[in-house]
């Protein structure tokens, strides 16, 4: 199995990625100034001990401790904000813009349980301290014919849900958990996609188009990736609203030694009759209503590379693949999704979603 270059392990040491937004808390207002000139943000993190962050400071904070009475060697320390604006690193990043619009701020750190610094979103990017080399690739081909009307003139991955395209959620949060290169399977009313998407630099990624002439099915896409990726692909469909997390499902993956690992979540259902069960002819027990619980697919997926040579320019599901691996006895993983997941697939399932239920 491929390595991943990178350690899922909480650590306080921030990484160079950081480097340019910060300063120590007896940093001088010029190298508060060099920080921020060097970060493009026009903000700089302020850190104490063990890289907690203590605060922060704009350019116009700056420039008025220089207007009363500073010099370029002056301290910053008492002039640093410590009421600032932070969220967690599991924060969604659609929840991140919005919460930037809403307090008219362009800068937003991310901070851990012990109050390090480990990430920083802006409008136009995020750093963090992990930045991760893996793909991925979202299945965003299909007609959602299911949904009637809501799909005539709009792909379903574009739908929206809070007021942001499914899809588009799906790319912030892949790029706020650390990924970078995202694919973009595309074929139904695909120009309404890429239009809005471009190349991914408003996102913070580099977005690719995988283009079907003829509808390929969950998998058979993944034939038309133009290079082989070096570390596991996340694989996933368009047309999900989940908050997974996609550190701990790769480290799953790798640590497994797993070729494929499958994402799964909780269904339950209760079934509306009383159930029994024979023994012979005899009743042996009597079930009013019970209720069952089974893992269901996600539509969520990480696979590893040498797997993309087995798929198909076909129509091809990628449960065949799967299916492949185990008759092969390769390792095939599950991990269990325990974030918020919802599969857009009829009108009440997009209604329970947008709140509407």
């Amino acid at each position: 199995m491929t390595k991943l270059p990178w350690n899922p392990t909480p650590t306080t040491c921030v990484r160079q990625e950081l480097s340019p937004y910060t300063v120590d808390r007896d940093a001088t207002v010029r190298e508060a100034m060099a920080a921020i000139d060097a970060g493009s943000t026009g903000v700089v993190m302020i850190l104490g001990s063990n890289d907690r962050l203590e605060g922060l400071m704009t350019d116009g904070d700056l420039r008025r401790m220089l207007l009363a009475g500073a010099e370029m060697h002056s301290p910053i320390a008492a002039a640093i904000n410590r009421k600032f604006t932070s969220v967690s690193p599991s924060t969604p990043r659609a929840d991140v813009l919005d919460l930037m619009h809403a307090r008219t701020i362009e800068q937003i750190p991310v901070v851990d349980d012990q109050g390090c610094l480990v990430g920083i979103h802006s409008l136009g990017n995020i750093a963090m301290k992990d930045t991760l080399p893996n793909w991925a690739v979202i299945m965003a081909g299909g007609k959602g014919s299911r949904l009637g009307e809501l799909t005539q003139n709009m792909p379903k991955p574009m739908l929206k849900v809070a007021g942001r395209p499914i899809l588009e959620r799906i790319v912030l949060h892949l790029v706020g958990s650390g990924i970078r290169k995202i694919h973009l399977a595309v074929n139904y009313l695909s120009q309404v996609i890429e239009d809005h998407f471009g190349d991914g630099e408003n996102y913070g990624c580099e977005i690719y188009y995988i283009r079907e002439t003829t509808p390929l099915g969950s998998g058979g896409a993944l034939s038309l990736l133009t290079e082989k990726p070096e570390y596991p692909l996340i694989v996933m469909n368009g047309d999900l609203v989940t908050d997974f997390h996609v550190r701990r499902m790769l480290n799953h993956h790798e640590k497994g030694g797993y070729i494929a690992t499958i994402g799964l979540n909780h269904y339950s259902h209760r079934v509306p009759f009383g159930c029994v069960t024979l023994d012979g002819g005899s009743i042996s027990e009597i079930k009013e209503k019970p209720l069952l619980n089974e893992l269901v697919n996600c539509g969520i997926y990480a696979i590893s590379p040498d797997l993309l040579d087995r798929i198909p320019p076909e129509f091809f599901p990628i449960t065949e693949l799967f299916e492949q691996c185990l008759k092969n006895n390769e390792r095939v993983g599950g991990y269990v999704i325990e974030e918020d997941w919802v599969d857009i697939g009829l009108p009440e399932e997009l209604k329970n979603a947008q709140g509407k239920s």
